[in-house]
């Protein structure tokens, strides 16, 4: 059919539940239910899909920082207590909390991150070329940027180097959109588009959240005021 991505990943593909008919989609509660309990993500019918990608050059988009919270394992910093709910306007924390407190707890997803995360490592280990992404869904507290560096955390989590996680969510969106030469890496002639950090995310993953510069297209911004700047925004009109 000619589609050149993939979103999310094994965790909402449908094709494998039980009696899947052609042009139907199973609900999605049965289809996690069923990749909690059945599905092998080493069985030849995951793999042959996961070859039949890479032959066919679908790139596949990682997000799990969506799916995380319906894991029941919580992140390290909670968004509850953390930078995220400081940025949501209130409307969008009540909602939030809602979610959290009476919805979250009736989606069986279990053991569908470790799968996940199986998945992709098999998807790049098969020559797979694997993005990075955020997607404002789930308990909503998926928030841009804040989430992509969840991601690039998670795919630590996942079996990758930093280096690799990293390589990821950078020079990996650039080879898809066909602007390598262009951004994606730092190097003479190219945009700068790039963060300057306090640490080391080579040694710890985590130092991807100490921002102190902002630069695009070679002009720096404050983080701090950024930062700042957006605080009781996220979900305004």
């Amino acid at each position: 059919m000619g589609i050149d991505g993939l979103e999310h990943g094994l965790a909402v593909d449908t094709e494998f539940v039980p009696g899947k008919q052609p042009g139907d989609c199973p609900p999605d509660r049965a289809a996690t239910k069923d990749l909690d309990e059945r599905l092998d993500v080493e069985s030849p019918e995951v793999q042959r899909m996961i070859h039949h990608l890479v032959d066919r050059h679908v790139a596949v988009t990682s997000t799990m920082a969506v799916f995380e919270d319906f894991t029941g394992d919580p992140q390290p910093t909670s968004a509850l207590e953390g930078r995220e709910l400081r940025a949501m306007c209130f409307k969008s924390e009540l909602i939030y909390r809602l979610i959290r407190k009476f919805v979250l707890t009736k989606i069986p997803l279990g053991h569908a991150m470790a799968k996940e995360m199986q998945f992709e490592r098999d998807f790049v280990a098969a020559g797979g070329l694997l993005l990075a992404g955020s997607d404002p869904t789930g308990d909503g507290g998926t928030l841009a940027g804040y989430a992509d560096e969840r991601e690039i955390e998670l795919l630590v989590k996942a079996g990758f180097t930093p280096v690799q996680a990293i390589h990821i969510a950078t020079a990996n969106g650039a080879e898809f959109l066909g602007q390598s030469a262009r951004i994606g890496t730092i190097a003479k002639g190219k945009q700068a588009d790039l963060v300057i950090v306090s640490g080391d995310p080579s040694k710890n993953i985590s130092d991807i959240r100490n921002v102190d510069l902002v630069f695009r297209k070679g002009i720096g911004y404050s983080s701090g005021k950024l930062f700042g700047a957006i605080n009781g925004l996220v979900g305004v009109e």
